[in-house]
């Protein structure tokens, strides 16, 4: 299989997976919170390494999330993050499920980005 190929299929595997996730949501302890408006950081402890993030938070949830520094393999470990970090951003919640092949990768962002919205609470 060409690699284009591998990568699409990956992708779209990882997409689905995502989308099968997001539908075993629970009211996580983030959801619909009331944040100090800000950008805050926070650390998580991936399969590679520590996973840095800056979240930036509103009166209203989380609004944006930025993965500023990891040492995850691009595949599974970041297409992983990434998928998550959109899921995160859709439910305003990190009580999600990890992502099949790429669990400890999955978790240090969730841990990461919960240790940054610690610092946003009032």
């Amino acid at each position: 299989m060409k690699a284009k190929t591998r990568r699409m299929l990956a992708g779209a595997i990882f997409s689905a997976v995502a989308l099968i996730s997001a539908g075993c949501l629970s009211s996580g302890a983030v959801r619909e919170a009331g944040f100090e408006p800000g950008i805050y950081e926070g650390s998580g402890r991936g399969y590679r390494g520590l996973v840095y993030v800056l979240v930036q938070a509103g009166p209203a949830g989380i609004e944006d999330i930025v993965i500023t520094e990891h040492r995850e393999f691009a595949f599974p470990g970041l297409a992983a993050m990434e998928e998550l970090l959109d899921a995160v951003l859709e439910f305003g919640s990190t009580d999600l499920d990890v992502i099949s092949g790429a669990t400890f990768s999955s978790r240090g962002f969730l841990e990461a980005v919960e240790n940054a919205l610690k610092r946003a609470m009032p």
